[in-house]
């Protein structure tokens, strides 16, 4: 337990070092006030944000987490081309191949190890295995992933994104998750539509709670 308090604490601490890209329209203001706010009330409570604090002392995770304090958490961020994500990986978990179409990420690996990678536009992988205090690029728009191998211990990491709102497509969810015809699938993936609708099955995101 220590040594995740340890872990967490020091992507708290250090994940400053995120604050190097921008990638969203210039403002011309200081910074933005969202409409609902009054911009003679503000003080400095508008530009903390607390949502991390429930990682210190935390127990290590049990499945993939992401902890995010992006533009939909952090109103102040708006304009400012920065936002974090704390990622937690129990010990032989996932994060499936993905993109963020608007913003790069610089991810900093604070506890364990991860196997990493990219593919770019000519569909050359570059991967490698990332280990406590390496810190490895993803380039805006590109397909990635992050696995923690290791079956006995988790890892923990902390990314910036060159965005306020990088966004997120899951390269599994959007295929199989999203309604996309059967027999275009079947025929994409030079394969049946039985093996389409078991993948569907199990990707396929739950109707959102009324």
């Amino acid at each position: 337990m220590a040594k995740y308090e340890l872990a967490v604490a020091l992507v708290l601490g250090l994940s400053l070092f995120g604050l190097t890209s921008a990638g969203d329209p210039d403002i011309l203001t200081d910074f933005v006030v969202p409409p609902n706010v009054n911009n003679s009330n503000l003080n400095g409570s508008f530009f903390t944000y607390t949502g991390m604090r429930s990682l210190v002392g935390g127990n290590p995770p049990t499945t993939f987490t992401v902890t995010k304090a992006s533009l939909n958490e952090f109103p102040a961020l708006d304009g400012q081309s920065v936002s974090y994500a704390v990622l937690e990986f129990a010990a032989g978990s996932v994060n499936p191949p993905h993109t963020h179409p608007r913003g790069s990420e610089l991810l900093f690996l604070i506890y364990g190890s991860l196997q990493v990678g990219f593919v770019d536009t000519t569909n050359k992988l570059f991967n490698q295995t990332l280990q406590t205090g390496d810190i490895f690029i993803f380039p805006k728009g590109l397909v990635h992933f992050q696995y923690n191998a290791n079956q006995t211990d988790f890892a923990v990491a902390v990314s910036a994104f060159g965005s306020a709102s990088a966004g997120l497509v899951s390269i599994p969810v959007t295929v199989f998750g999203t309604g996309i015809d059967d027999g275009i699938l079947a025929e994409s993936f030079k394969t049946n539509v039985t093996t389409i609708e078991a993948l569907k099955a199990v990707l396929t995101p739950p109707p959102p709670k009324a």
